[in-house]
């Protein structure tokens, strides 16, 4: 498969604007480690086929925000953006635990309630990143965990 030069140079612009927006804000460190996890993974799961269609959902009412929505194929994916720094004991994907998790579900039912996608299947994803103690450095191990968790399995007790 062949990649349109023009599409390619397109997203790449787009990419580098993004970041720069990204840096010009002024955010905790913490805060801003997070956000750029959750550009890295937003800019993954495109590369990687997924449609994206909504970024920090967060329903009126709720405590649950969802940090990424996207299409892959014709499952509605909800993902779970977990951001670290290196020196940090505790893996990213550990920090979902169950209270996370009932509230990313209770945010995406009222989403796909809102968007009339109540048939449509879905899934929970979790995007684990680990980032250099270098804010600066653009490197990060990157997990991508498919159906990470369950509906029935977080809201059991």
């Amino acid at each position: 498969m062949s990649v349109n030069p023009i599409s390619s140079l397109w997203r790449t612009l787009i990419q580098k604007a993004s970041i720069a927006v990204l840096n010009r804000q002024k955010l905790s460190p913490d805060a801003a480690a997070g956000r750029r996890g959750e550009e890295a993974a937003y800019w993954y799961l495109r590369r990687h086929g997924f449609v994206m269609v909504e970024r920090n959902y967060r329903p009126k009412g709720l405590h649950g925000e969802i940090d990424l929505i996207g299409w892959e194929g014709d499952v509605l994916v909800f993902v779970e953006v977990k951001t670290r720094r290196a020196a940090d004991i505790q893996t990213p994907d550990a920090a979902v635990d169950r209270e996370k998790q009932e509230h990313v579900i209770a945010a995406s039912r009222e989403y796909r309630r809102h968007a009339n996608l109540s048939s449509q299947p879905f899934r929970f994803d979790i995007v684990s990143i680990v980032a250099p103690e270098d804010a600066a450095s653009s490197d990060v191990d990157l997990r991508h965990f498919r159906d990470a968790f369950r509906e029935q399995a977080a809201l059991r007790t």
